[in-house]
């Protein structure tokens, strides 16, 4: 009996010890330390509100707001943004790598699951209109289009093919490889390309100058291009995936491909060259002058538009730190690019399989 009282007793002061060591740390947080975390549990708080929200109307099968993934996006970039402050003020908050392969300084592992139903959210949201026109090989015709362009475009075999590989990154930075979808944060940009009306019309229009050398170098492929023309007549072009890709690669990248024998000397990394046309992407005009400038990876951009259209993006959008950056080069702009790593991954070994068989 005495010794079960001792030992009630020892847990008691340990209880005690414990607490006044939670209390004790509690109290030891700076200002700073103090703000990040509320911070980092309000925007955890928003990101699950707006979650729950929308799973709630899609349920309900309620009319969504205009442009219904745009609070989730912010909610998301808002969590991540919090999360890197407060491990930049308490570095012991640093937790374990998580399956989206987000620095781990960025990304709180415990709450992948939320992330997963944001996906999920998307997904429904962006799922193709009726009547959209798939392809059953969505990744092989990327890859296919882009190498026969690049062909056209003067390029041997070897640049070619990696015309084809980063023209298949894209198609992932874009849509994560879905075919057709629709946009829930634009309602401009839709397709397997994600382009926009003038975009689509300018694309098509740059094909055709090009279309009669394709057809001498690769009659099937100009005899699909004519199915595919003849089964999108009288709709969106964007929603057949086989004419948006032709049209997003020769709207904004298809000369760029002369440039690819230069770039992949450059940027061994087959990543960092498709991190690089997706940056044709979101900043055009500065990612063709940084081309343009013999010294590519110390170009330097200063615009405040331009760093605001990568932050939109997701370079540079997370952190009190990034989000001050007034300018950055284009070696800082590819490092920051971490959040397309995984996609571009997937597109490799996409790749890969297309070309096994």
């Amino acid at each position: 009996m005495g010794r079960r009282c001792h030992a009630a007793a020892a847990l008691a002061v340990l209880g005690l010890i414990l607490t006044t060591f939670t209390a004790s740390q509690a109290q030891t947080l700076t200002a700073r330390q103090s703000e990040a975390l509320a911070t980092y549990d309000r925007a955890l708080g928003d990101f699950k509100s707006i979650l729950a929200e929308r799973r709630r109307q899609i349920a309900a099968k309620e009319p969504l707001p205009n442009l219904p993934g745009q609070a989730l996006y912010l909610a998301r970039v808002a969590v991540i943004s919090a999360y890197k402050d407060l491990t930049d003020a308490m570095p012991s908050r640093i937790g374990k790598p998580n399956k989206f392969e987000i620095p781990p300084a960025y990304f709180d592992a415990d709450i992948e699951p939320l992330v997963d139903e944001y996906a999920g959210l998307f997904e429904i949201m962006e799922a193709p209109p009726a009547g959209a026109q798939n392809s059953p090989t969505p990744f092989k015709d990327v890859v296919d289009l882009a190498v026969a362009i690049a062909r056209a475009k003067g390029l041997a075999s070897g640049h070619a093919e990696a015309a084809g590989r980063i023209s298949l990154g894209l198609f992932f930075a874009e849509t994560n490889g879905k075919q057709n979808v629709r946009n829930a944060r634009s309602n401009t940009y839709m397709g397997s390309f994600q382009t926009g009306p003038s975009e689509d019309r300018n694309g098509r229009r740059k094909w055709e100058s090009i279309k009669s050398e394709i057809a001498a170098a690769d009659p099937a492929l100009a005899a699909r291009d004519d199915r595919e023309e003849a089964r999108a007549r009288g709709t969106d072009h964007r929603f057949n995936h086989w004419t948006n890709v032709r049209n997003g690669l020769m709207n904004a990248h298809a000369d760029l491909f002369r440039e690819i024998p230069g770039i992949v000397k450059t940027l061994p990394d087959p990543i960092d060259q498709m991190k690089l046309f997706e940056l044709i992407q979101i900043v055009p005009t500065p990612t063709r002058s940084a081309l343009k400038s013999g010294d590519l990876l110390n170009y330097r951009v200063s615009s405040p538009t331009i760093m605001r259209h990568l932050r939109n993006n997701s370079i540079f959008a997370f952190g009190q730190a990034d989000r001050s950056r007034s300018s950055a080069s284009f070696r800082e702009i590819l490092a920051a690019m971490w959040l397309y790593n995984r996609k571009f991954e997937k597109a490799m070994a996409k790749y890969a399989e297309i070309r096994a068989h």
